[in-house]
């Protein structure tokens, strides 16, 4: 046992029993969502015991590891006591940029027939560099214009979502959905260097880990990460400090850019036939995950461990919902309560340290 928690279970002891009673009703109230999930996770267990069966788990892990990239991205902005409402349309984008440029060369329906074929890399570089493009965008309209980053990302939702439907017009497309993707691009994606038992493990779950132990060391080990989250904390003080305030905020949401295109590239080839509807409301789900990670709006407040078990952990609940055949509509509203209820747990600490 670490000192710390030993130090900690001594502190606890030495309570009289009020104190301990009202430690413990802090401890279930500040958890209360985990602890929800966790007994709806065992509920659904026993219900289905397939759930947590072999092929569900690579199942549960391949979705959060999709849906890691761009939780990071709206982490950072929550970080700023922001949000970016245009993530999921920044996936939409460069999904269906990527999935246009790496078309299998004699497909029938191809959206440039006489497009040449595009190295892979050379594609995934231009569409992370669209997004932090578009991200960038956002961060300076925010850090110049001094607006919410609330209004600034719906302006640029919305204005995405035309921008979509207009480049779903081009070549043959005719605003079909775009499939029919190089073998090349897909294998790389959806590919598998090893399984678990007879369940292959995609190789976007390996890019992805190798991804947030980058995030982890440029949150907690650079100039960068430091400033994030003392502009987070206070952009008061951190001007004071020296700290670069309209320079760190422009950062950080043009890395959310970056990650949100990495998560329409893999989303892209992920499912194959990409539409104006491809990453249509990805932001509310990467918001919930960061919500239920301990990503606090107060700002200054986050950690990757958190946001990684968010993810999860949202996913875990949602196919589980989905294994007892509950609707679509049914989940959208859960989904709903969980961002109410997970925010509303966020602000009472805030207030009870204050």
């Amino acid at each position: 046992m670490s000192l710390k928690v030993k130090s900690k279970i001594e502190g606890i002891k030495a309570m009289d029993k009020a104190d301990q009673r009202k430690w413990f009703k802090e401890l279930l109230i500040n958890n209360s969502l985990f602890i929800f999930i966790i007994i709806a996770v065992v509920f659904i267990q026993i219900q289905r015991p397939e759930f947590l069966g072999k092929e569900s788990i690579v199942n549960i892990i391949s979705l959060s590891a999709a849906a890691m990239p761009l939780a990071l991205g709206i982490a950072g902005a929550i970080i700023l006591t922001g949000t970016d409402l245009s993530a999921g349309r920044i996936v939409g984008l460069t999904a269906c940029v990527a999935a246009s440029l790496l078309q299998m060369s004699d497909y029938a329906n191809k959206m440039f027939p006489n497009l040449p074929e595009i190295p892979v890399l050379v594609v995934f570089v231009g569409v992370v560099l669209m997004g932090a493009f578009i991200g960038g965008l956002n961060g300076t309209f925010i850090a110049k214009l001094n607006l919410h980053p609330f209004i600034v990302t719906l302006a640029t939702q919305l204005m995405l979502y035309g921008i979509i439907l207009m480049y779903l017009m081009n070549g043959n497309n005719n605003g079909q959905a775009i499939s029919g993707l190089d073998e090349k691009y897909t294998n790389l994606i959806k590919g598998s260097l090893f399984s678990v038992g007879s369940t292959p493990v995609p190789n976007f779950v390996l890019f992805v880990i190798v991804l947030t132990i980058v995030m982890w060391v440029v949150w907690n080990k650079t100039e960068f990460g430091k400033n994030m989250f003392a502009v987070g904390a206070n952009a008061e003080a951190a001007n004071v400090s020296g700290v670069n305030v309209g320079r760190t905020i422009i950062k950080v949401f043009l890395l959310a850019g970056a990650l949100y295109a990495v998560s329409g590239f893999i989303e892209a080839a992920r499912i194959g036939s990409n539409s104006a509807n491809t990453g249509f409301n990805y932001e509310m789900d990467g918001i919930a995950a960061c919500v239920i990670g301990g990503v606090s709006f107060v700002g200054g407040i986050g950690k990757i461990s958190g946001v990684i078990m968010g993810v999860v952990l949202l996913k875990l609940i949602f196919v589980g919902l989905s294994f007892l055949s509950v609707s679509v509509n049914m989940i959208y509203i859960i989904k709903g309560l969980i961002i109410l209820v997970a925010c509303a747990i966020d602000m009472r600490k805030y207030l009870v340290r204050k």
